[in-house]
Order: structure tokens, then sequence, then C-alpha cells
């Protein structure tokens, strides 16, 4: 039950926080970018420290990509809900996902692994987090 909790919590977290995110950067956003968002999040948690953090970060990315990509072609391919379109932006694949974006959420991507492990942490009494040597 405590697991759920914690699960739950991280999501609602990282989803307001993307959804914030987004808020500030287009002045809008969507429901169901707080849903990407708090998924991205619990991945971004769930990386092996054995890894260097910069194979976490990567990894983190490439799930993101791989997570608006899928999202985008349901909510706007198929849906028909229009909420975002890189269709403008080279190169894009179905203008669902771009390489703009996919290197701009590599600082999100790190900044919420870091957040994540600082957070499970204090609030959780998890493993304490590695140091900018350690990683």
């Amino acid at each position: 039950m405590i697991e759920i909790v914690k699960t739950m919590f991280l999501f609602v977290f990282g989803g307001s926080a993307y959804y914030g995110i987004e808020l500030l950067w287009r002045g809008y956003s969507h429901w169901t970018m707080f849903i990407l968002g708090g998924l991205c999040f619990i991945y971004a948690g769930m990386q092996n420290h054995s890894l260097p953090f910069w194979k976490q970060v990567l990894k983190v990315d490439l799930f993101v990509v791989a997570v608006e990509f899928i999202t985008g072609c349901i909510v706007n391919l198929w849906l028909g809900w229009g909420i975002w379109d890189y269709s403008n932006l080279f190169p894009n694949i179905l203008g669902q996902t771009s390489l703009l974006y996919a290197v701009l959420f590599l600082p999100l991507c790190a900044l919420a692994i870091v957040i994540n492990e600082y957070l499970r942490y204090f609030l959780y009494n998890e493993e304490k987090p590695l140091n900018a040597k350690n990683r």
C-alpha cells in the first residue's frame, strides 16, 4: 500500500511539474500532458545507478520522446484533438516529435532524475542521492 501511495504522489508531482512547465513555456497545456509528465517522472525515478548519469538522462529522454510520439499519434492524429503539431520543425516524425524538443527535454530529464532521488530520500527514507563526483 505504501508503494502505491508513493508512486501516486510521485506521479502527481511529476505531472503537475510538467503541466506547470508547459504553462510557462507555451502559455497553455492539456490534461493529457499531466498524465504524460507523471509517467515520465515515474520512469525517471526507475533509473539504475550502475549506469553513468549521462546514460540515465539519455535513457529517460528516449523514453520521453517515444511516449510523446505514441501519445501524439493517439491524441493528435487518431482523435484529432490538435494538442501540438511539430510539422513545421525539422526533423520531425509525423509532426508528433522533433529533434529540437528531444534536445530541450535533456535538461528536464536530468532534473527529473535528481529531484526524484531527493524526494524519495527526504520523504521515504530511500537511498541517499549520489553526489556529482559519484555519478
